[in-house]
């Protein structure tokens, strides 16, 4: 069974966005016999046009581009907000552009992928984007933290049912971090809600977070550290 079929009983609408035609062509015929419907574009002002007429479960934007590259091209797709503008997008970059991957991410794409790159690990990659988007806690939830609980909707952190006082960094912190539970978070891409890039002031409120959360916040079990790539909240 491949990963669109197991993900429902229709396939996943992918758009593959990539000025090489080879690559392009190589993608959508890669991921139509892995049971996903794939819509192409060139380049980005095609891209838009397609966004514009309908909706796709996940996009893979190529970064470098002739004209609008695939940073800006996500940052006007998460511009639009809704629905739409939640639409998950991985990066395809080249491994010597470790600005771009930043970029990327400060706008908000989810993934990024190094060319060149095995069509597996790209498989993988996109259906770990889809579950999590597939995951992602209801807006009006709440999580179990021991004794502590986190309304999503409310962005308010309760101990034994009083409330705990966040400041605003924090609690669009944990709210990020409880949109997808369990599943770890870059700390470039948290960073973008501060006025830090580089994620120094994501740890910092991380720090303050476990003092609320943890019972013991030396050895956290809720706020998890994930080396390499930044955060993850654990719920009961």
């Amino acid at each position: 069974m491949s990963l669109a079929e197991a993900a429902g009983p229709l396939s996943r609408h992918l758009l593959v966005v990539d000025d090489d035609d080879r690559i392009r062509e190589l993608l959508k015929a890669f991921l139509s016999r892995e049971g996903f419907r794939v819509t192409t574009a060139a380049n980005a002002g095609a891209a838009r046009k397609l966004l514009e007429s309908f909706d796709v479960d996940l996009a893979v934007f190529d970064v470098m581009m002739p004209g609008e590259d695939g940073v800006s091209l996500t940052r006007w797709l998460r511009a639009r907000g809704g629905a739409a503008g939640r639409t998950p997008v991985l990066m395809l970059t080249a491994r010597g552009e470790p600005e771009a991957r930043i970029a990327g991410l400060q706008v908000g794409a989810d993934d990024y992928l190094g060319k060149p790159f095995e069509p597996q690990e790209l498989l993988l990659r996109i259906g770990a984007i889809l579950r999590r988007a597939g995951e992602r806690a209801p807006a009006g939830g709440r999580l179990s933290l021991g004794a502590c609980q986190f309304d999503l909707a409310r962005g308010e952190l309760l101990q034994d049912g009083e409330p705990v006082k966040l400041t605003e960094g924090e609690a669009t912190l944990l709210r990020r971090l409880a949109q997808t539970p369990h599943e770890p978070v870059d700390r470039l891409e948290l960073a973008r809600d501060t006025v830090d890039p580089s994620g120094r002031a994501v740890d910092v409120q991380v720090t303050r977070l476990r003092r609320k959360i943890e019972a013991e916040p030396k050895a956290p079990r809720y706020l998890q550290t994930v080396r390499g790539v930044g955060y993850l909240l654990a719920p009961d």
